[in-house]
């Protein structure tokens, strides 16, 4: 690959995390040596990554390949589509107000909360019995 005009980016989301590579090119879409359709299996997932390539108008114009790893569909994919906007963003700085405006620029912040010691989960107790 040539280091000249390739534009990388980490995305995290919940436990999982994202290293995207974008180089112009026809929209070769990659994610952990396999394609986009055999990787996420689930139609949402695969819409919601693309999403900063079509707010942007620049579908087609970036090959994608992504390294992803922990986590589930939703984090994974959600992690995925922070690295290729953050990736758009240093292919072009002006992209930066769209993406934004969209929400996609913030990474989410939400986690599993932990579970609680004398409880059955984060927030769920055992079943009290007055006698």
């Amino acid at each position: 690959m040539d280091k000249q005009n390739v534009f990388y980016a980490t995305g995290r989301r919940k436990s999982a995390i994202a290293r995207a590579w974008l180089k112009p090119g026809n929209g070769l879409f990659v994610i952990n040596d396999q394609p986009v359709e055999k990787y996420f299996k689930v139609e949402s997932a695969r819409v919601d990554l693309a999403k900063p390539f079509s707010i942007t108008n620049t579908v087609g114009t970036f090959d994608v390949k992504i390294r992803v790893l922990g986590g589930g569909i939703s984090g994974q994919a959600g992690a995925v589509r922070l690295g290729i906007t953050r990736a758009l963003m240093i292919a072009n700085p002006e992209l930066r107000q769209v993406l934004k405006k969209a929400g996609f620029v913030r990474r989410d912040p939400r986690a599993k909360e932990r579970k609680k010691y004398g409880q059955r989960g984060a927030r769920a107790r055992y079943q009290f019995s007055k006698r």
